[in-house]
Parts: structure tokens; C-alpha cells; sequence
């Protein structure tokens, strides 16, 4: 009920034409004034209709003029005169009842526009409008006054802006840092425990305070956010703009931004994003960008291009609505003539329905774009859409896209001696203990060696790794974080075969290896203390430094054995190697390598089913690393060892090589709309990052992000924003199945409106019964246009 209100509000005609039907008829036959006026001598009732055309031809003339002032062909000029001929001809209930079908018609263009719009409106209503500012001293924007304020608040930019190394020296000077390798490959908290505190003290406060009715923050509109202010966000609530947490964590729910369905848990010094939806605690963090400059807004803007444009095809169809109208307008002048009966003028133009070309072609092209919108794909034109259902070619970037995004642990390699660098003390109750705090007391007792094995090996890399920026620690750390999963598995089990103390840190589910004395050499490696053990990871001469300086090597040593190969053996084209040490000796090496996604070669196969053919890898790797990939996700054309330039002129070159020659039919269409409808489209697929230039080179530019990465890149059209490569053949699928769903629409619409004006020549349909009939035809094709909604994949 409360949908028919408000549509009735948007067109307050249609109601009141309904309402008038009841006057009209009551006073069909009242005529005050007698019959004065001769032959045209109208009843009061019959005024009433006049005075609906009167207003309603008007409001249509204007409209027209408007669609004509932003580029559209205004065609309802057959509405009108099917309006005034009926009432010139004295059909005054047919008259009434194309002024109905008029504004029904309005009225089921808004509600099929608002259904299509749907799931871009739904975006759209979850955008941040306010947000809460902390106002407690020294902290925010104007914090930067003062070291620190009189309740003993540090300035917000030191606390959020640290750096891992930073943090994890200031955490050594005050005693240790907890690790959050078991995040499962989170965000790393790299904030001292002094730093998390300070930040639980800005938000503790403003929770209380809230429970106290005195509140520690003010709500202001998004768009007056400054950078570097302080923002609490109360459960349930939308983060307002882009930022850093300063809270120990949060969990966020990240479906309006990339689709993600189960919510993410991030920590201190991580990146939030205006857009993501706060669960059930409330947490502080800093603004790092303006409103119009963070995400969510990033998004509204390819929302808000993509409903503003055109497609090809809808700007053909409006210009085909021309020539409909003209031959409309022939069928009924021929009736006319040939029967010497102007009724049949009019009852030919009652039929005259342009609405499956001017508004069941738009409709589907905008359900389309909102069906995309729906499976986490955004555009930036409906241009774009009908392109996407052209596409013959499509080069896909090898790391990242056919690839995870970085590269992962596949193996680990243990020397024979590994562990042999632990010192071990055997307790009279059988506990052992190691680590290289307990040398001392080791030294006069029984000693051991040492049970170390690979999941050992890889906890101990993941957690020295959280700290790390390399572009590899991602990969260690979330293999760190699974072995830490499977060692706490073996602990609950009662296994307690491990090279330390059952006592320490990290053995016991929920509890995690104490981690101090980080330090990174950039480009070299990263050590720290694990449990009081030395750990080391990074290039083999970086961790066997110590190793070689303390004269560790084996007696026997060669100079071969300084090599890597000739400890561990040697590596394929496509893996790449990182080395652990502990306490000094050398003791395993990590093997990793870019693997496919595990839907690559599915989501590729299923691009051939669709007709797409050309498929082809550029990359700047190695030949033999690049054809490993491609085998594996059923690839044969590959473009290997190129810089950014040299991927421009591929998918250049490719398209100049499949030119065709062009119809002339296509030739005008192209004159009229500025656009070729048969020409081949190219297609690239990357990260929208470093193939930037690429991107922008192909006809349509696919840029696969996470929602974590700037959504509106310049260079891309089309942005995935779940990271699923299976999302490429299912934009395809949807931009083919919405033109055909609008040709259905279309054709079935104007077909049965040819058919209704010929019957209607013939005088087989009455006008008032066939202003009823077009009405129906509107809404059967306006219905199947907005099946394009339906996920039919």
C-alpha cells in the first residue's frame, strides 16, 4: 500500500483520472446551459474530459520539449494527437481513456525505473551521512598543537601513523609485543601495547560516556570530517570515511563494498573504509581522507555515471522511435482515407505505443547495470554494458588476476640438523624447554636435541613476518597462521612434542607467541625474538650471516656449501625461496610461488562456452614461470617479459589485426550514435594498479580489486570489487543476456502494436478498447524488460 501512496504522489494524475471517471458519468448527460451550442455541444461531464486532455497534452508537449533540450527524441507526439482526434471525433470515453493510459503509463515507468534502480538504490541509501568526532583533549586534527594534552592523551598522528619497525623497537624498550599471526592473514597489529592503550583510552571514554548520557563526541554531517580527526563508531554504524583503526580491533562487514559475506576482523593500524558496516563494538579511529575522496563515495560516483548514461543501443532505439512514429501515423491516415471514417484515424493512434523503444530499452540496460551492481561488479556507463556483451578478446595480467595475489607457501625444506641451534633442557618432570634465554641453565643439565618440524618452522617465520612489508610476508604470514592453527590442534590433542615449553606463550588456543626486538633490513630480511628464540628470515646470506662471522659451518664445509642450491637443492622456473634461521644456524627454507586461483581455469572455460575464443596471458615474468601458469589454467597464447609499454602495443596490435570490413547498415547507425555496433571488442583484465596503461589501451579496461584499493581508477570502466576472477564471464553473461532481454522486450512490444493499429484500420477494435490494449502491451514488454533482474546464470 505504502508503494502505491508514494507512486501515486509522483504522478497525482493517475488518481485523479481514476476519480474522475465517477463525476463524469453522473453528469455524462448534464448540460445546464441546454443545447445551445449547436452540433459540438459537450455535457458538464464531458468538460471534465476535455479539461484532463487539455492539461495532460500541455504537460506532454513540455515534457517533450525538455527530452529534446538533453538529447532525447520526444516521440509522445502520438499520444497527443491520439488524444485530440478522439475527442474531435466526440470519443470522449476514449479520449479519458488514453489520458489514463498516459499516466499509467508515467506512473509504470517510475515504478519499473525505481525497480530496475534497486540494487544501485540500495548503495546508494547505505551511503555514511554523519559522524561522530571525539572531543576529548588532544586528541584529532588539532592535537598536533601539543605533545600531549593534560589528560595525558599523545597526539593522534603518532599514535595511528608508527611504523611496524617503530613499533616493535618501542615495544622492546617497554618488554614485548602480542603477535597477531593466527589472524588468518589480517592486517598485522603493529601498535606497542602503550599504543593500543592509548587508543582504548580515547574510545573507552566515549563508550562510557554514551552509557552515561554525557557523550565524548559530537555528530556532525560527513562532508565536514577533516583529516586527522578522531572518529568513534557506535555498533551497527557505517564507517563515515576512509581512516586507520586506532581501536585493538574491530570486526566490519564489508558487503557493501566488495560483497564479502562473512565480516572481516581487522586490527590496530589497519585501513578502514568509509562504506563497511561496524559489528557489535563500538571503536575509535583516524580520518586519512575526505569524505569525497574515500571509497564508499568512489563507488556512488560509478553508480551515479553509470544511471546518468546512455547505451548505444537505447540512444538507436529512441532515434528507431522516429520512424515508428511516421509509420503509425501512415497506417492511420491510409484508414482514414480508404474508409472515409476519421474515427478510424483515431482508433489507429490509440494503438500507437513508442513505449517498448523509449522506455523498455532503458529499463533493461538499467536492470542490467543493477544485476551487476548486485554480483559486486561496478561500471561507469551503460555504454560499457553493451560493449561487455561484444567482447571477442580478453588479455588477462598473469599475477594477481589468474593468480592469488601473492604468492603462497607451498612448501618448507628442513635441513637434517634443523632445531640443532636450540638449546634444550630435559626437566625431571620430562618438560622440555629451549630457547636462547635458557642457555645458561642449560649448560650444566641433560641436553636434548631439539623437536622442530615444519609447522614449527613456519609459525615462527609468520610471526617475525607480521611485522614485515615485503611483498612476500603476506604469503608467510597467512601459512604461519595455519600451522599456528594445526599446532594448537596437536596441543589440544595432548601432543606436546615441541621444541618448547608447554609453558610459554602461544600453546594454548587464544594465546600467541610473545615477539620482541624486531628489526627489518629492507630488501635483506627480517629477524626478532620468538619465545626468547632468535629468529631470522629473509635472503640466505642474511640469515647464515651470524652462521658464517661465528665460523658455525661444518668442518667439512666447501665453498659450495655457502649456496644455496647446495643445501636444499635446486628450485623450478616458478618458485621462489625465503630461508629461516634460529639462533643463528640455519635451519629450513620456505619455498613459495604464484599459484592460479582456484576457479581460474574453471571461470576460463567458461569464457569459451560463452564464444570468447581469444584468450591470452600478458605478463612481464619469465617465459618458462609464465608458461607453468598458463598450462595450468588452460592458456595457449602468452605474452611473456614485457614492460608496460610493450602489453600497450599487444592489445593494440591485436586489434588492429581484426578489423572487418563494416555493413552499411552498421555504418549508419554509427552516424546517428556515434557508435559501431558490429566492431570487435577487446577486453583487458588486471589489478588496476601497475596495468594501468593497458587498461586504458583495450576497448574495456577490468580492474579486480578487494574493495580494499581505489575503486575509480581512471584507467578502468569496469571494476570488480570481490576479487573473483569468476566475475569476468559472469559480467559477460549479464551484458548478454540484458540486450537480449531488451531485443525480447522490444520486438514483442512493437509487434503487437503494428498488429493491434492494422486490426484497428479495420475497424476491428474500438478505440476505447484499444487505448485498454495498448496500455497492456506497455505493460507486458515494460515486465519483460525488468526480467533482466532475474539472476538466470
Amino acid at each position: 500500500m505504502k508503494r502505491i501512496i508514494d507512486l501515486c504522489k509522483r504522478v497525482p494524475l493517475l488518481p485523479i483520472t481514476i476519480i474522475s471517471a465517477l463525476p463524469i458519468a453522473l453528469l455524462w448527460s448534464f448540460r445546464p446551459w441546454g443545447h445551445s451550442l449547436g452540433s459540438l455541444d459537450p455535457s458538464l461531464g464531458q468538460y471534465f474530459i476535455i479539461a484532463l486532455v487539455a492539461y495532460t497534452v500541455v504537460d506532454t508537449i513540455i515534457g517533450m520539449v525538455d527530452d529534446l533540450r538533453h538529447g532525447h527524441v520526444g516521440v509522445d507526439i502520438l499520444a497527443v494527437i491520439a488524444i485530440l482526434s478522439t475527442v474531435a471525433v466526440g470519443e470522449y470515453w476514449a479520449a479519458w481513456t488514453v489520458v489514463l493510459m498516459v499516466w499509467s503509463g508515467e506512473a509504470i515507468e517510475e515504478y519499473a525505473q525505481s525497480k530496475a534502480e534497486s540494487n544501485l538504490t540500495a548503495l546508494i541509501k547505505a551511503a555514511p551521512q554523519t559522524a561522530h568526532i571525539a572531543t576529548l583533549p588532544g586528541v584529532g586534527s588539532a592535537a598536533g598543537k601539543t605533545q600531549r594534552s593534560e589528560e595525558g592523551f599523545h597526539k593522534t598522528a603518532d599514535v595511528s601513523s608508527a611504523t611496524a619497525g617503530d613499533s616493535a623497537s618501542d615495544s622492546a624498550a617497554s618488554g614485548s609485543v602480542v603477535s597477531s599471526a593466527a589472524s588468518g592473514g589480517s592486517e598485522p597489529d603493529t601498535s606497542a601495547p602503550g599504543n593500543a592503550d592509548s587508543a582504548k583510552t580515547v574510545e573507552n571514554p566515549a563508550d562510557s560516556a554514551a552509557s552515561n548520557g554525557n557523550m565524548h563526541f559530537r555528530t556532525i554531517p560527513v562532508e565536514e570530517v577533516k583529516l586527522d580527526d578522531v572518529l568513534t563508531v557506535l555498533p551497527g554504524e557505517t564507517v563515515p570515511v576512509d581512516g586507520v583503526l586506532m581501536s585493538g580491533q574491530a570486526t566490519l562487514d564489508l558487503s557493501n563494498i566488495n560483497g564479502e559475506p562473512v565480516p572481516r576482523e581487522v586490527f590496530a593500524g589497519a585501513r578502514v573504509m568509509s562504506g563497511a558496516v561496524n559489528g557489535s563494538t563500538a571503536f575509535t579511529m583516524r580520518a586519512t581522507q575526505l569524505s569525497h575522496d574515500s571509497q564508499y563515495q568512489r563507488i556512488l560516483e560509478l553508480v551515479s555515471s553509470a544511471q546518468n548514461s546512455r547505451a548505444t543501443v537505447v540512444k538507436t532505439a529512441d532515434i528507431l522511435a522516429v520512424p515508428f512514429t511516421v509509420i503509425s501515423l501512415v497506417i492511420a491516415c491510409v484508414a482514414w482515407g480508404v474508409s472515409g471514417v476519421p474515427t478510424r484515424f483515431a482508433q489507429v493512434l490509440v494503438l500507437a505505443t513508442p513505449c517498448p523503444l523509449l522506455i523498455a530499452a532503458p529499463v533493461a540496460y538499467m536492470a542490467g547495470t543493477g544485476r551487476l551492481a548486485k554480483a559486486g561488479i561496478l561500471i561507469k556507463a551503460q555504454e560499457i554494458l553493451e560493449n561487455l556483451g561484444r567482447v571477442s578478446h580478453i588479455f588477462f595480467d598473469k599475477t594477481g588476476t589468474l593468480t592469488v595475489k601473492q604468492p603462497q607457501v607451498v612448501r618448507v625444506d628442513l635441513l637434517p640438523d634443523a632445531g640443532a641451534g636450540i638449546p634444550m633442557r630435559v626437566t625431571e618432570s620430562g618438560t622440555v624447554a629451549a630457547g636462547a634465554e635458557n642457555t645458561e641453565a642449560a649448560a650444566g643439565a641433560e641436553t636434548a636435541r631439539a623437536r622442530i618440524d615444519k609447522d614449527h618452522i613456519l609459525m615462527l617465520a609468520g610471526v617475525v613476518e607480521t611485522y614485515s612489508v615485503h611483498i612476500l610476508a603476506k604469503g608467510i604470514v597467512k601459512a604461519g597462521a595455519a600451522a599456528l592453527d594445526r599446532l594448537h590442534d596437536r596441543f589440544d590433542k595432548g601432543n606436546r612434542n615441541c621444541a618448547q615449553p608447554a609453558t610459554d606463550p602461544g600453546h594454548r588456543r587464544g594465546d600467541y607467541p610473545v615477539v620482541k626486538d624486531i628489526h627489518e633490513d629492507a630488501g635483506k630480511g627480517i629477524s626478532g625474538k620468538v619465545n626468547g628464540l632468535n629468529v631470522s628470515v629473509g635472503r640466505f646470506a642474511y640469515v647464515t650471516q651470524s652462521q658464517v662471522n661465528a665460523g658455525l659451518q661444518p668442518q667439512s664445509a666447501t665453498p659450495l656449501d655457502f649456496f644455496p642450491d647446495s643445501r636444499f637443492g635446486g628450485l623450478a622456473p616458478d618458485e621462489m625461496a625465503t630461508y629461516v634461521a634460529i639462533n643463528g644456524k640455519l635451519a629450513a627454507r620456505i619455498v613459495m610461488k604464484d599459484i592460479p586461483r582456484p576457479n581460474a581455469k574453471e571461470s576460463l572455460q567458461r569464457l569459451r562456452e560463452l564464444g570468447v575464443e581469444h584468450l591470452t596471458m600478458v605478463t612481464g615474468d619469465k617465459e618458462p614461470s609464465a608458461r607453468i601458469i598458463a598450462d595450468e589454467v588452460g592458456i595457449t597464447d602468452v605474452h611473456s617479459e614485457l614492460l608496460p609499454e610493450d602489453k600497450v602495443n599487444t592489445v593494440r596490435s591485436a586489434a588492429q589485426d581484426k578489423v572487418a570490413p563494416q555493413p552499411w547498415w552498421d555504418r549508419i547507425i554509427q552516424k546517428l550514435v556515434g557508435e559501431s555496433t558490429t566492431r570487435p571488442v577487446s577486453m583487458m583484465v588486471g589489478d588496476g594498479v601497475n596495468d594501468a596503461p593497458v587498461l586504458a589501451a583495450a576497448d574495456i579496461g577490468m580492474a579486480m580489486t578487494d574493495g580494499t584499493t581505489t575503486a575509480a581508477s581512471e584507467s578502468a570502466q569496469v571494476v570488480i570489487m570481490n576479487d573473483d576472477i569468476a566475475c569476468v564471464p559472469k559480467a559477460i553473461a549479464i551484458a548478454r543476456r540484458t540486450k537480449r532481454v531488451m531485443l525480447q522486450a522490444v520486438v514483442a512490444g512493437l509487434s503487437l502494436a503494428i498488429v493491434g493499429m492494422v486490426c484497428a484500420a479495420f475497424n476491428l477494435i474500438p478505440a476505447v478498447v484499444g487505448a485498454f490494449l495498448q496500455e497492456a502491451i506497455d505493460v507486458v514488454s515494460i515486465l519483460w524488460a525488468l526480467t533482466a533482474l532475474l539472476d538466470r546464470e
